[in-house]
């Protein structure tokens, strides 16, 4: 590239490895996620393969327990949680909003280093022999029976949890502090307003799943009586406090993805997201209505009825904020001069797959069919439906609507929209058919299951192929228009946001003169042309 960017401020890995340019560090966060969203799809495959027969053929029982749970932990932990604030986040967040970079820089750069060591001392208990708990680790069998490398898993998460909290700071403090002159809160992006809800929840609630990972640890290797009844403790006391961060942690996954839908669908329908101040305030609802919830994972662990009631209220009640941004996104989409771009194509899925996973997060929110569907494939339809469905889809839909900016190369259309499509299809063959595996009862975590429940298992296992397959397609021609690619323009879509302003790739501090906003964000009409906001 001849002009000056980010990416030709320097070459060597020093100058990548101690930078302080946000957009630096997105690269950095983009190429681990990658690196653990690979080993975590490794796992999801080799559990595929077991579960298209009855009866165990691949692996052992105690390999399943320990493949599964090595599935959740690097996919929850180190893609799902991360993968957008982290990467588009990091990048788009200083450009959406005309600073130069985020308010802590060296900070930024800190968290990726503790991301790194946390997903390193994790892999290390992976390597050494694995985890056989669950992603949940529940107590006592986590601190009491398992005989697997508990305590070093638990390190690997408790130090990217600090990780967490550095970024949710970060963001806090930038988008309160950095917006550019004319930036009033209802200018902003709806991206904006969906991180900043995130970083709350980020800076609220991981300092509680830190201080339950370390009782943990302190019961399995000082034998204090914290979570064990033998010895005084309490074993719901655990889930109380675990899923007191880990329902929040839903919405730290699926709220940024929301962020990255408003954007498309605002662009590629050529309208003005509908009700925009009813879709802001719904990111902040979630985020507070989250925090009230988490009792819906313990109907059947033995809590109280009143309990349970008032929690399967508030169970109800979340849905609406998410409810209402499905409806404005269908309202947004009406009339409008849609494009079929691949951007657009995620971002309809996203919508068709969430409100799926949404509705049946209401059966499951309802005491009476919750006691049918706990621990059954019911559970880890919906769960996928509304991460993988959701907050994936919605990832790839960013990565390919802001690509031409991150790298300044433009890629193939045609075969971004066959991956569209393919994971699509893919995702519907694999998971669609839990639901009814569940609705008849199989169990989760089972990896030798009656002959009755084959064809669904079957199915499912065919659409993890074609989701594999579609997985690795943008791999390829993403790499493709890395070295090939034509040479992407400022403003590609014609998108009125300040990220489109700059040349693409951006320059190393983003804008030649700070930018000053005089309109509110959507702003498309017929003859609507993107001009820069430049003073």
């Amino acid at each position: 590239m001849n002009e000056e960017s980010y990416l030709n401020a320097g070459y060597t890995l020093r100058s990548w490895f101690l930078t302080t340019d946000h957009k630096r560090i997105a690269i950095l966060y983009f190429a681990s996620l990658l690196f653990f969203f690979s080993i975590g799809g490794l796992a999801a495959t080799a559990i595929r393969i077991e579960l298209a027969t009855p009866q165990a053929d691949l692996v052992s029982s105690d390999m399943y327990n320990r493949l599964f749970t090595m599935h959740g932990v690097i996919m929850v932990w180190f893609f799902l949680i991360p993968s957008i604030p982290n990467t588009l986040g990091n990048f788009i967040v200083p450009l959406m909003i005309g600073a130069r970079d985020l308010a802590f820089p060296r900070l930024n750069l800190l968290s990726w280093y503790l991301f790194i060591l946390g997903g390193s001392v994790t892999l290390l208990a992976v390597a050494a022999g694995g985890i056989d708990t669950g992603w949940t680790f529940y107590t006592p069998f986590s601190t009491l029976y398992s005989n697997s490398y508990v305590a070093v898993a638990v390190t690997g998460v408790f130090i990217s949890g600090f990780s967490s909290i550095l970024t949710g700071l970060n963001f806090i403090v930038t988008i309160h502090r950095l917006r550019a002159p004319g930036l009033t809160w209802y200018r902003l992006p709806l991206f904006i307003w969906s991180l900043y809800a995130t970083s709350v929840i980020l800076v609220l609630a991981t300092p509680v799943l830190a201080m339950t990972l370390v009782l943990i640890v302190v019961e399995r290797l000082l034998g204090v009586g914290i979570f064990d009844p033998k010895i005084g403790g309490d074993p719901l006391l655990f889930q109380h406090l675990f899923w007191f961060y880990s329902h929040p942690a839903v919405y730290i996954m699926i709220l940024p993805g929301m962020g990255v839908i408003n954007e498309l669908v605002s662009c590629f329908s050529r309208k003005a997201v509908f009700g925009y101040k009813f879709v802001a305030w719904a990111s902040l609802a979630i985020a507070a209505v989250g925090f009230l919830v988490w009792g819906h994972h313990m109907f059947v662990s033995g809590q109280s009825l009143l309990a349970s009631l008032v929690f399967s209220f508030m169970s109800f009640i979340v849905a609406v904020p998410s409810a209402i941004k499905v409806f404005n996104w269908t309202a947004t989409l009406h009339k409008g001069s849609i494009r079929f771009d691949a951007p657009m194509l995620y971002a309809l899925a996203f919508i068709g797959l969430f409100t799926i996973g949404g509705l049946t997060g209401l059966f499951l929110a309802c005491l009476a069919y919750d006691v049918h569907a706990t621990d059954t494939y019911f559970v880890v339809a919906h769960f996928h439906y509304i991460m993988v469905g959701g907050m994936v889809t919605a990832y790839f839909g960013g990565l390919h609507y802001w690509w031409p900016k991150i790298t300044g190369r433009l890629y193939s259309e045609y075969w971004a929209r066959i991956a569209a499509v393919l994971i699509f299809v893919g995702f519907n063959l694999t998971f669609f058919p839990q639901f009814i595996l569940g609705a008849e009862g199989m169990p989760r975590r089972y990896h030798v299951y009656p002959p009755e429940f084959q064809l669904w298992n079957v199915l499912s296992s065919g659409g993890a192929s074609i989701l594999a397959i579609a997985y690795l397609l943008p791999l390829f021609y993403l790499a493709y228009s890395l070295f090939f690619g034509a040479r992407a323009p400022a403003n590609p879509w014609d998108a009125p946001g300040l990220e489109w302003q700059t040349p693409s790739p951006p320059p190393e501090f983003n804008f030649v003169s700070q930018p000053v906003v005089t309109r509110p964000p959507y702003q498309y009409t017929p003859d609507f042309h993107a001009e820069p906001q430049n003073a």
